[in-house]
Order: structure tokens, then C-alpha cells, then sequence
């Protein structure tokens, strides 16, 4: 049987680090705990954006200034590659990396530096820690950080998103916006190509953003003719939600109440207060023929009035969302 030789602790120090990232004091609890077992007198976190393709630093302490360009440029050194096949730290300064520790590191007084790209346990790689001491670090310290990395990578996954508490239904896909249209992935929820490749999804979502609804339920007809029930929640995006957004997510559906999509367009001008003759103009339609539409609709919902017919339209998301 293997022996369990980590330090108890070390191990208290894991375990801190840990809570601390899942809803304790976040990149700085975290760091407080781990400089129990590794000296250190400064660190930076730097996410990757997946949605752009470039890093940006998001969390650091100890430092007095952080250039805005360190992280890209970082990013192109060979060493960000070789932490990148190996997914272990690399130290610094060492062969290829003397530049960027002469601009970025030394200028400070710090004496030894070491940076550990982030992947979380499922493999997506997240971002960069960067970490700086004016000593020498201790011969184990990049063997400790490589453990706590992927708790910590946590810190840095821009994909993140701070969804409405009440949540979604099962079988719902899903994308996150910001009011600049850039894509998300949505943490625990299958993303879905009708959203993430229709143009018109995003401005519906910017549009959204700008309103004053905390949130939207209707039917979405796609460009292949396919309904879909689609709900849209008020979200944050981006590091720690720090981005105005939304979270559009829909699933196939069936028209309910055996509904006809004329019917659906007619019972959602009905909901948004417009008489028949209005709605015939609006549908290239006779008055007549609205009238028979309506006379079905209030057959299959089981109102007796206009006003009962909108309040279960809009209750249910029976409208149609003019994507």
C-alpha cells in the first residue's frame, strides 16, 4: 500500500485553499493560505479570455505596478509554451525568460520568480499565476503549486457566468453575452450552435441587456423553421461577473396547446394589446381570418377573455420572441 507522506500542513493549507476559492475569500483567501507552506511576497492572476483569445491580469497583490502588456508578452516567451506541454511552473529567471524577469520583475526587488499555467481537473486551461519572492524559493515550491493549480484555476476561468439564482429547467443549451456581443460558454450547461452561430442572437441579447427585464420566456422560431423555447436571464459575465450580460439559452419544443405558428404570431400580438383590425394589418391578414384564429386560440388555452389569454401568454412564454 502507497504511504501518504504530505506534511499535515501542507495538507490543512490545500484544503484552505480550496474553500477559499469555492466561496470563501476568493484569489486572496486563497493565497493567504497557501503562503502557509510557500514564501512569497507577491503573486498575479492572469485569465485567458477565451472569447478573444488574449490574457488579461485580473487579481495581484504585492506588486506596485503591473505593466498591461506583461501578460501577452509573457504569453509569447517559449517558456509560456514549454508550462503550456507540460503543465508544470517554470521558474525564473532561467534560459529564455531573462528579458521579460529584467522588465518586469527585477525593477522591484524581486529576486526569483515562478509562474504555473492553470488548467482546471478537466483540463481547460483558464490563465497564468505568476509568483515573486525576494528570496530564493524553496526546492518543493513548484511541486506545491502544481497540486493547489487546479483548484486555483478557478480564479481565472473568464467563462464563469453569475446566472438569475432561480436557474434554468433541465435540457435547456445555452450562451452568455456581453452588451459587445462577445460569446461565452455557460459553466454546467451544453452550449448551443442555433445561438452561438445566429448574428441575430446577439443583438437580441445586447438589446436585452439594455432593457430594464430581469428576465424573458417566449418562442423562437430558427432559420430552419425549428422552434425552440427560449429564455433569457440577466447575467454576469466575465471575471467574477464583473460584466453586464446575459445568459440566452433555448431547447427544441413542440408548439404547445397544439398551437399553429400563425396562431402563435396572432396570440402574441394579442399580448401586446393590439385589436384585430390591428393585427390583420400587421399579419397581411383579413380581419376574418383573425377572428377564426382567435376563436381556435381561445378554444386551446381555455380563456374566455383577452385579458386572461395575455396574462397565460405572457405567464407561459407562448409569445414569440421577435428575434
Amino acid at each position: 500500500m502507497a504511504e501518504i507522506t504530505l506534511p499535515v500542513r501542507q495538507l490543512r493549507a490545500f484544503a484552505e485553499v480550496g474553500y477559499q476559492v469555492a466561496g470563501g475569500s476568493g484569489a486572496h483567501g486563497a493565497m493567504a493560505a497557501l503562503r502557509e507552506v510557500v514564501p512569497l511576497d507577491a503573486y498575479e492572476f492572469v485569465a485567458f479570455d477565451p472569447a478573444t483569445g488574449r490574457h488579461h491580469s485580473v487579481v495581484s497583490d504585492g506588486h506596485r505596478r503591473i505593466d498591461g502588456d506583461a501578460a501577452e508578452e509573457y504569453a509569447a516567451l517559449e517558456a509560456y509554451r514549454r508550462a503550456m506541454a507540460t503543465r508544470a511552473p517554470v521558474a525564473m529567471p532561467e534560459p529564455g525568460t531573462e528579458r521579460y524577469f529584467r522588465r518586469h520583475l527585477a525593477p522591484y526587488g524581486w529576486r526569483a520568480g515562478l509562474t504555473a499555467p492553470l488548467f482546471l481537473t478537466g483540463g481547460r486551461y483558464t490563465g497564468l499565476l505568476h509568483l515573486a519572492t525576494r528570496d530564493a524559493f524553496p526546492e518543493l515550491t513548484a511541486a506545491l503549486v502544481g497540486a493547489v493549480s487546479p483548484m486555483l484555476a478557478h480564479v481565472t476561468d473568464l467563462t464563469r457566468c453569475v446566472i438569475d439564482p432561480v436557474g434554468l429547467p433541465g435540457g435547456f443549451r445555452a450562451v452568455a453575452f456581453d452588451r459587445l456581443g462577445v460569446r461565452r460558454g455557460v459553466p454546467g450547461l451544453e452550449t448551443s450552435p442555433e445561438l452561438w452561430d445566429d448574428p441575430a442572437i446577439a443583438a437580441y441579447a445586447r438589446a436585452f441587456i439594455d432593457s430594464r427585464e430581469l428576465n424573458r420566456h417566449g418562442l423562437w422560431l430558427d432559420g430552419q423553421g425549428r422552434w425552440h423555447e427560449m429564455r433569457l436571464l440577466r447575467a454576469g459575465v466575465g471575471f467574477q461577473g464583473g460584466l453586464q450580460g446575459a445568459v440566452v439559452a433555448e431547447r427544441p419544443c413542440a408548439l404547445p396547446y397544439e398551437l399553429t405558428g400563425r396562431e402563435v404570431d396572432v396570440l402574441t400580438r394579442v399580448a401586446a394589446g393590439d385589436s384585430n383590425p390591428q393585427i390583420a394589418a400587421a399579419l397581411v391578414l383579413s380581419v376574418r381570418t383573425v377572428t377564426t384564429h382567435l376563436e381556435h386560440i381561445f378554444a386551446k388555452l381555455g380563456c374566455d377573455s383577452r385579458t386572461r389569454l395575455s396574462t397565460k401568454a405572457l405567464a407561459e412564454g407562448l409569445c414569440r420572441l421577435d428575434v
